[in-house]
């Protein structure tokens, strides 16, 4: 008896139930048309602004669901200097970061060009610049071989170890693959949102990578989405959404590897994550915004490059109070030089000390939320 779904005799001819899930695609579909409405309302720059912090929040995301943490900045300043946005100084970004940053830009800007395996290879290899997956090797750029063993997912503390998920034999991926790209690159039959959701669960259940399969699916959702709204410029993250329902993704993708071939509940999840994310778009929006409406009004202000760059830290939500010491560190300034930045600031009322003073001085913007719309 078949264990899982890519055992069954009928793989991969998947089935479901369209009256069950009708009404919840066309609410996404209908929520998906007036994001996308709103933000051409925005204005070229606010549009530009969007975009880069949507991409930000699904490189990083996408990262923190397999347990790898990006810097944000590097991450934000690889983004940024790829699409000719300007955000003062630059952070220097690690070859990981650049590899995963390339990855979905090619996804999401080359979201009409076809997949290929080609194409995924250079998406992997860009993963794994240095062909190691933390300290082991593995074959990058390539499907992989019997040679890695069962590709299996275990999840739990150590000890209680529990396979979740047994992938196809790598024997058998060049051809399911072959099946797979076929059908992406195929007719479009099905509403490309939900064949943004059959893709990532068709080529995860392949797994065929060594590692970063996982990343990879997503990137590929995310260039369907992309197909979907005939745009390159993205302003949710599907990402981000999953890495907050990390538990009920597993779950879902788990239950539904291990059933028939009916995948009606797995499309009426990725359909109502989906509905969700929507809603973390007004989060990044609500952020452009202020960033725009602080930058107008002190639009005549002079800023150095280490004070425009924390303060963009400041607008995006500081972790913890600001003081000189972690001016100086995160600038890699003087304390001395850190300190006068500050004092620059708070004369130009911009910064303002907060209540504790002495030993534990701390500084926080001025009137951000009651500066008025640009």
């Amino acid at each position: 008896m078949a264990t899982y779904i890519h055992e069954r005799k009928a793989w991969p001819h998947f089935n479901w139930d369209a009256a069950k899930i009708a009404q919840r695609l066309g609410s996404v579909r209908h929520r998906q048309g007036r994001l996308t409405g709103r933000m051409e309302e925005l204005g070229f720059r606010l549009k530009t602004q969007a975009n880069l912090e949507a991409l930000t929040e699904e490189v990083t995301k996408s990262s923190e669901i397999e347990g790898e943490v990006l810097s944000r900045d590097q991450v934000r300043s690889s983004l940024a200097r790829r699409l000719g946005v300007d955000i003062g100084a630059l952070t220097p970004a690690e070859r990981n970061v650049e590899g995963v940053v390339e990855m979905i830009l090619d996804a999401t800007s080359k979201y009409n060009a076809p997949l290929t395996s080609e194409r995924l290879f250079g998406w992997h290899a860009a993963l794994f610049p240095t062909g190691r997956s933390g300290m082991t090797k593995i074959k990058v750029g390539d499907w992989r071989t019997e040679e890695s063993g069962p590709m299996q997912i275990v999840l739990g503390p150590m000890g209680r170890e529990r396979v979740h998920y047994e992938a196809p034999k790598a024997a058998l991926v060049p051809d399911d693959m072959k099946a797979f790209i076929n059908w992406y690159n195929g007719p479009q039959d099905i509403d490309p949102v939900l064949k943004a959701a059959i893709a990532h669960l068709w080529f995860v259940t392949i797994h065929p990578f060594e590692d970063g399969n996982g990343r990879i699916a997503r990137a590929i959702a995310d260039m369907a989405l992309a197909r979907s709204e005939n745009s390159s410029q993205r302003f949710y993250s599907m990402s981000a959404q999953i890495r907050q329902e990390r538990n009920a993704y597993y779950d879902i993708l788990e239950a539904t590897q291990k059933g028939d071939l009916d995948i009606t509940e797995w499309l009426a999840w990725f359909l109502d994550c989906l509905d969700r994310a929507f809603d973390r778009a007004d989060t990044i929006l609500a952020s452009v915004l202020r960033k725009a409406r602080f930058w107008k009004k002190h639009a005549n202000q002079k800023f150095n490059d280490r004070q425009r760059a924390m303060v963009e830290r400041l607008l995006e939500g500081f972790d913890g109070k600001l003081n000189s010491s972690k001016w100086a560190k995160l600038t890699k300034a003087s304390q001395d030089t850190a300190l006068r930045d500050i004092e620059d600031l708070v004369a130009k009322c911009i910064l303002a000390k907060d209540a504790a003073g002495g030993r534990s001085t701390s500084y926080s913007l001025i009137d951000v939320a009651t500066i008025t719309d640009p």
